[in-house]
C-alpha cells in the first residue's frame, strides 16, 4: 500500500493529460476558421499515408446519471436523432473538402453521451455517410461506447456489419446501492447477455468501464464488483479515478456526503488492482488494464501505445478529428473544439461554418512538452538532448521532480525521467511538473480533479 502521507502530499488538483497544453490554458483567442483549415489541410498532407481518425460525440441520454461529467444532452425525444446525423455528415463534408481527398480512415470511436441511444438504422446512415467520403483501412479499429440497458441485438449485429469490432460498456460499479446514488442502474445479467452476444457476434475486443471513489463504495463492494467483473472476462478494462468536479456538474453535489476520504479512495484502486492482477489482467498507462492478448497490451510493450482526447489507444495516428457538439479535434500543431451546445452546433453547421469555437496553436515550447509529456503517460519514461532543450523549462520541472526522486517515485539522470513502479499512481503529478503553462499561471479557481 502506498504511504498515506504521500497522498495527502500529492492528492492535488491536476490535469488528465489527454493533450497539452490542457484546455484551460489555450490561447484566449481561437485560431480562425481559415487558420484551422489551414493546420487539419496541413498536417494531412504531411501524414496521410497514416490515415486520420474520427471521433465522432453522440451527446443524447435518456437518464442523466449523476457521477459524470462529459457533456451531454438528456432527452427521451429520439425525434432528434436524424437532424443531429445530418448535422454530422455535414460536418464531415466540409472536413473532407478542406482535405481535398476521400483520406484513409485508420479509426472511428463513437462516445457520448450514449451512442447506442441512437436507433441502429440510424447508426448505420451515420457510418456509411462517412465511409462514402473516405475509405476504412484494412487495419482500421471501430469502437463504440454501449450502455448495457439499450443495446439491443439489433445494435450489435448493425455495426458489427459495419466493421466494428470492440464496444465499450459503462458499468462503473456492479453494486445497487452505489448505482442508485450515481443514477446509472444495470443489473450484471444485462452486462452478461451484451458480452455473450457481442462474443457470438464476433466482436474481438469488450472494455468495461469501472470507477473507484464513487459515493457509497467501500472496499468490499470493489471487491465483489472486480469479482464479478473477472467472471465475464473482458478484454480491457478501464479502472477510473472518479473526478469530482461540482462546479462544472452541480448534479455531483447531491451525494457529496457519501465520497469516501482520499486515503480510502486509494485503497479502493490498490484492491481493485491487486485481484485484476491475480486475474491475468496487466496495468496499462493510467487506470487501464488489458488481458495479454489484447491489443492495447501489445501497443504497451511494444512502444506504439498512444494517448489522445479518446484516452488510450493503439492507433497513433497524428490527425484526429471530432465531429459534434463538444467534440475536440487534433492537428498536432493545433487543438480545435466544437460548440459546447446542441443548439450551437447546429446553428453553426447549418450556416455552412466549422463550428470551432475555440482552440490553441501550439508553440516550438508547447509541441516539445507535449511529446515529453505524451511518452510519460504511455512509456512512463522520457528522454532528451540535454543542450538541445537548455531553453524550455526542463531544468525547473527536473528541480520540481526532486521532492519525488526522494520518495522514490521517479528515477532522475541526465537528460532523462522515469516513473518507478511506486510512482505509478502520480503520474499525473510527474507530469505536472514539466506543465510550463501550468506553473506560469497557477489556476486561482477549480479547474481540475484531484490527481490521486
Amino acid at each position: 500500500m502506498i504511504d498515506t502521507s504521500l497522498i495527502r502530499k500529492y492528492n492535488v488538483p491536476g490535469p488528465r493529460y489527454t493533450s497539452y497544453p490542457t484546455v484551460p490554458y489555450w490561447n484566449e483567442n481561437p485560431p480562425t476558421e481559415s487558420e484551422w483549415k489551414f493546420h487539419v489541410h496541413q498536417t494531412y498532407q504531411e501524414t496521410k499515408r497514416q490515415g486520420i481518425s474520427l471521433y465522432i460525440h453522440l451527446p443524447y441520454c435518456e437518464s442523466l446519471c449523476t457521477y459524470c461529467g462529459c457533456s451531454t444532452r438528456i432527452t427521451v425525444n429520439h425525434d432528434v436523432e436524424l437532424p443531429y446525423i445530418d448535422a454530422l455528415l455535414r460536418e464531415w463534408s466540409m472536413y473532407v473538402d478542406t482535405l481535398n481527398d476521400a483520406p484513409l480512415i485508420q479509426e472511428i470511436h463513437l462516445g457520448g453521451g450514449t451512442p447506442t441511444f441512437f436507433a441502429p438504422a440510424h447508426l448505420e446512415q451515420l457510418i456509411q455517410g462517412i465511409t462514402a467520403l473516405g475509405q476504412l483501412s484494412d487495419t482500421a479499429e471501430l469502437s463504440f461506447e454501449a450502455h448495457p440497458n439499450n443495446t439491443s441485438p439489433v445494435h450489435l449485429r448493425t455495426l458489427y456489419r459495419l466493421d466494428f469490432r470492440r464496444l465499450s460498456l459503462g458499468i462503473q460499479d456492479f453494486d445497487t446501492e452505489v448505482q442508485r446514488t450515481i443514477n446509472r442502474i444495470q443489473t450484471y445479467e444485462q452486462v452478461q447477455q451484451v458480452t455473450e452476444l457481442a462474443r457470438q457476434i464476433g466482436y474481438t475486443s469488450v472494455n468495461y468501464d469501472l470507477i473507484f471513489g464513487l459515493p457509497r463504495q467501500t472496499l468490499e463492494t470493489v471487491r465483489r464488483t472486480i469479482q464479478q467483473t473477472v467472471q465475464l472476462r473482458p478484454d480491457r478494462i478501464a479502472f477510473y479515478s472518479y473526478a469530482h468536479v461540482p462546479w462544472m456538474k452541480p448534479a455531483q453535489k447531491s451525494f457529496e456526503d457519501h465520497l469516501p476520504t482520499n486515503e480510502t479512495k486509494r485503497e479502493l484502486y490498490e484492491l481493485g488492482k491487486e485481484l485484476l492482477e491475480e486475474n491475468g489482467y496487466y496495468e496499462i498507462g493510467m487506470d487501464h488494464f488489458a488481458l495479454p492478448s489484447d491489443a492495447l497490451y501489445e501497443a504497451s510493450q511494444t512502444g506504439y501505445l498512444h494517448r489522445n482526447f479518446m484516452g488510450y489507444t493503439t492507433q497513433a495516428t497524428t490527425l484526429m478529428i471530432g465531429l459534434g457538439a463538444s467534440a475536440i479535434s487534433d492537428t498536432w500543431t493545433a487543438f480545435g473544439q466544437n460548440a459546447k451546445t446542441v443548439e450551437a452546433y447546429l446553428q453553426q453547421i447549418h450556416s455552412g461554418k466549422l463550428p470551432i469555437y475555440r482552440g490553441h496553436v501550439l508553440t516550438e515550447e508547447d509541441l516539445l512538452l507535449r511529446e515529453h509529456i505524451l511518452n510519460l503517460m504511455c512509456q512512463g519514461h522520457t528522454r532528451w538532448d540535454e543542450e538541445l532543450h537548455e531553453n524550455y523549462h526542463l531544468n525547473e520541472a527536473i528541480e520540481r521532480l526532486e521532492p519525488m526522486e526522494y520518495a522514490g517515485l521517479v528515477d532522475l539522470g541526465h537528460g532523462f525521467i522515469r516513473v518507478t513502479e511506486r510512482g505509478k499512481p502520480f503520474v499525473r503529478n510527474v507530469c505536472m511538473a514539466l506543465d510550463a503553462r501550468l506553473w506560469q499561471k497557477r489556476p486561482t479557481t477549480q479547474l481540475f480533479s484531484a490527481t490521486v
